[in-house]
């Protein structure tokens, strides 16, 4: 029956020197890895988390005075998006439709399809919404009249206010 002993403190010593190094080398990387880790991590949970942490703002945008408008008449008003960033230029400017539907009553929809966002024609003699993009058609209350369209158009609050017409702006709606 053999047994190995070293005699040797020399060797004995070098040889833990090198375990304790190892020890140290494999804690540093684990520390720096899981550091990397979280920084990479931050960012991505942030961008997932972000829009249900943000609440979208609701502006009232001015887009001309009552009289400008016609009763019965639908037309295209251009606002400022919602949530503009700083550099948007502009890429700013959005749109809606807003008909006179009486004296002092305002309807108003978002120019952007419930598909896939394209704009809506308004088609005056067919008394018709039309999307270009894949054939989506909406009545004139917004409802979907045919094609993709999985909800009907958008309606933006609309008030008066100092004999201004107000849009209360939000997002632009995309499913």
């Amino acid at each position: 029956m053999s047994t190995t002993t070293t005699d040797d403190p020399a060797a004995e010593t070098c040889r833990q020197e090198e375990l304790s190094r190892r020890i140290f080398l494999q804690k540093v990387s684990i520390a720096l890895g899981s550091l990397c880790g979280a920084v990479l991590a931050v960012p991505a949970i942030g961008f997932i988390f972000s829009p249900l942490l943000r609440k979208p703002p609701h502006l009232w945008r001015s887009v001309g005075k009552v009289d400008d408008f016609v009763v019965g008449k639908t037309v295209k008003v251009t606002l400022i998006d919602a949530s503009p960033l700083p550099w948007a230029g502009v890429t700013a400017n959005t749109a809606a439709w807003l008909r006179r539907a009486g004296e002092r009553e305002f309807i108003a929809f978002a120019i952007n399809c419930s598909h896939l966002g394209c704009p809506v024609r308004w088609l005056q003699d067919a008394n018709l919404f039309m999307c270009p993009c894949h054939g989506g058609v909406y009545y004139a209350d917004g409802r979907v009249a045919a094609g993709p369209p999985p909800r009907p158009l958008t309606r933006y609050e609309v008030r008066i206010q100092d004999g201004e017409v107000q849009l209360q702006t939000r997002p632009i709606p995309i499913t």
